[in-house]
């Protein structure tokens, strides 16, 4: 389902920014969707800079003077973009401004009503939903900004995940929630944010790594074909086949996990007959080229 939100296999670029800029459209929708039926109406709070907004909002009105949520998510998330666009890339910065900027507009313009009068529930579809959100952005390489900004920056130069990192940050807004409004509702905020950093966890992979383990009677064809297609190298031991006796080697590399579809579907094209293992690992120290952000 996930893979319909990727952009990257398109070639032209005027339809790869058009279908962007749509599940960006999409993303942005979705999240107000999920604020105004799933946040609001359980007083919960979201993760990263839109959060971060609301929170202010809720305290500013306690003290008589509202700060509205569509200035504040476009007031914290604008420097952000300022920032990034000098170190990620022009193209995911814009997405992202898109994004953010959309859903500060739909924000006032929309008026979603809730779809269950039950806490838990709301806490569970809302987390799932509002992750998902954050997967279509990403996937379509973009984000809606703030943590996120910080997030894929970081993520870029460690080439790990940091959404657990990212996570962390959020309980510290909601702790402050919970300090104004009551720790009930800080307490189901954060099992919302939980749903929530798991689902994009689960579904965007982008530094996740898996070895890709390939036994083919034709190494340097397929060391070849997947240097030149992937710009990745692969070490090659020779062998001999313990039933038939014959001659064959053993390619080994390491790969990031996006990757693997359209690098099985190479190798084949090389060698049809080829045996293709992957499986994940936990950890790899070295040189790794890690395709930049768009």
């Amino acid at each position: 389902m996930i893979n319909i939100f990727d952009t990257t296999t398109i070639k032209n670029k005027q339809t790869r920014l058009a279908f962007s800029i749509f599940w960006i459209g999409v993303s942005s929708l979705l999240q107000t969707f999920t604020i105004q039926s799933f946040m609001d109406p359980s007083n919960l709070l979201s993760s990263g800079f839109t959060g971060l907004a609301i929170l202010i909002n809720k305290i500013t009105t306690l003290f008589g003077v509202p700060f509205s949520v569509s200035l504040g998510i476009l007031c914290l998330n604008i420097p952000a973009a300022l920032l990034c666009c000098k170190h990620i890339s022009k193209r995911f910065t814009l997405l992202s401004y898109i994004q953010f900027s959309l859903t500060s507009v739909l924000l006032d313009v929309c008026h979603f009503q809730p779809i269950f009068d039950d806490l838990f529930l709301n806490v569970i579809f809302g987390g799932f939903l509002y992750g998902l959100v954050v997967v279509i952005a990403l996937r379509t390489e973009g984000s809606t900004g703030g943590t996120d900004f910080i997030a894929l920056y970081i993520s870029d130069k460690l080439h790990k995940s940091i959404w657990d990192q990212v996570f962390i940050f959020n309980v510290c807004i909601i702790v402050i929630f919970g300090f104004f409004f009551g720790w009930e509702y800080a307490g189901y905020s954060i099992v919302f944010q939980f749903i929530s950093t798991k689902t994009i966890s689960y579904f965007y992979h982008r530094y996740a790594q898996i070895m890709v383990e390939v036994t083919t009677s034709k190494p340097k064809a397929v060391s070849e074909a997947f240097k030149t297609n992937f710009r990745h190298g692969m070490s090659i031991v020779n062998g001999q086949g313990g039933y038939s006796g014959k001659p064959f080697s053993l390619c080994k590399t390491i790969v990031s996990s996006y990757e693997e579809k359209p690098i099985i579907d190479c190798l084949h094209q090389v060698d049809p007959d080829a045996i293709v293992y992957t499986h994940k690992i936990d950890n790899f120290y070295g040189r790794f080229y890690q395709k930049p952000i768009e």
